[in-house]
């Protein structure tokens, strides 16, 4: 139960911190897109 609680918990506090960085960096959205869809991956496969 403590894995999907981190999963949830975990989801929203990224796209924050993406946003944030983007908005000070724009140049790297791609990088900063590409982190998050890795890890949101990788989190939805360890869910499994």
């Amino acid at each position: 139960m403590n894995i999907n609680l981190a999963h949830i918990a975990i989801q929203p506090v990224l796209s924050i911190l993406i946003g944030i960085l983007i908005l000070i960096v724009p140049r790297f959205l791609s990088y900063f897109v590409a982190v998050y869809l890795i890890a949101v991956g990788v989190l939805g496969l360890m869910h499994r």
